[in-house]
């Protein structure tokens, strides 16, 4: 079933699309020198491209024949290995909407396509990527060509309610007509020192699109917490960066370039192992709160959502080694070796070392890095308490 007109602006791309977009991707320079770099002397020649796309039916045959092969290199050669636990979803058809901490812009929705495939899923994924990122036209039709509708940021108050409500109703139709699983992210934004909390106000949204109460809107959302772990961030240093320019000048904002950087960054970047643990879904208990004012029930769905993300959360032997730097205790002295201890505050230089601005504030910026990683630590303590 295709999405109502209405939809267009935001909606994924579906097999209507196909060769209108194939064509313009093939006829994009742009896109064709950033395939010669991701595949280097493996890429194709444009006449090659052209053909491979034409035979690309739906959008998922896309992600078969361009998206997954570039996927499992990256996890070949920029991870230690990727897992995803998906033991808590015994039903692989059912269309989830998975609900997760955000560690890089574009992997974790792609990271996991490719792993719920791998565990016997039947869709991957539709996701929700925010306009801020799409600084090309063909950054914008290979992401709605891998599954992403589009989150519209940076509109005034009234455009802001009317784009939410629109996004609602997409993701509801998505949902209970299309039968596809959605990914979105428990806040707008990474969380930049890892401190993951799930936003009341993506709740808000959520349950503006639906029937019913807030309560009922939500349930019928199949709403599962997802916790992700990255050993290593590779994005760390830049946020450090960012974190003291936010501080030194309260009016900074990222410039796309600087988003095109993370997005690079996160891509190409050392992550040490990933782990993606689902947690069971929460819908029974969403309307066992439907009693509550309503203010009281987003709040209470949001710490129901960030307790599972913190209870799931693989944790490293850096994360301990961050926490008693920190706190200069060895209160975790237990959970890491002294070679383990000296390979994270060797990457913990390393990592300052590749900051570049004018005045850095090192004791700062050492702070900053290391609350990222043990962040983690006392949240996912805080949970099982």
């Amino acid at each position: 079933m295709f999405p109502p007109a209405k939809f267009d602006s935001i909606r994924c791309y579906d097999s209507r699309d196909l060769a209108r977009v194939f064509a313009a991707l093939a006829a994009d320079e742009s896109f064709q020198r950033i395939l010669g770099q991701l595949y280097g002397d493996k890429a194709m020649p444009a006449a090659s491209l052209a053909e491979q796309l034409a035979k690309c039916q739906t959008t998922l045959d896309f992600q078969r024949t361009f998206i997954y092969p570039l996927v499992r290199n990256i996890i070949s050669q920029h991870t230690d290995g990727t897992t995803f636990d998906a033991s808590a979803l015994p039903d692989k058809s059912v269309a989830y909407t998975f609900i997760s901490n955000h560690r890089d812009i574009v992997l974790d929705p792609a990271l996991l396509s490719l792993l719920m495939l791998d565990a016997g899923f039947t869709r991957t994924p539709q996701i929700a990527i925010g306009d801020n990122l799409l600084a090309a036209p063909w950054i914008e039709h290979v992401v709605r060509l891998n599954r992403a509708f589009i989150v519209r940021r940076s509109l005034n108050m009234r455009e802001t309610l009317q784009a939410s409500q629109l996004m609602s109703e997409y993701m509801h139709f998505t949902l209970l007509q299309t039968g596809d699983p959605i990914w979105i992210a428990q806040r707008e934004g990474r969380a930049k020192d890892s401190n993951d909390r799930t936003q009341p106000a993506v709740l808000r949204m959520l349950a503006m699109g639906g029937e019913g109460t807030p309560a009922q809107s939500l349930a019928e959302m199949n709403i599962v917490p997802l916790a992700l772990s990255y050993e290593y961030d590779p994005c760390d240093y830049l946020k450090a960066r960012e974190f003291q320019l936010k501080r030194d000048n309260p009016d900074y904002c990222k410039t796309r370039e600087e988003d095109v950087l993370n997005m690079q960054t996160g891509i190409f970047g050392y992550k040490g192992r990933v782990r993606f643990v689902a947690a069971p879904c929460i819908g029974g208990d969403i309307l066992q709160l439907a009693d509550l004012p309503k203010n009281d029930f987003f709040r209470a769905v949001a710490e129901r959502i960030d307790t599972d993300i913190h209870r799931r959360y693989h944790l490293f032997p850096g994360n301990y080694v961050a926490a008693d730097l920190l706190a200069e205790t060895p209160r975790f002295a237990n959970r890491y070796t002294p070679a383990e201890k000296a390979t994270f505050e060797a990457y913990v230089q390393q990592q300052l070392q590749r900051i570049q601005m004018a005045e850095p504030d090192w004791a700062f910026l050492r702070e900053r890095l290391l609350t990222m990683y043990a962040n983690p630590v006392h949240n996912h303590l805080a949970a099982h308490a």
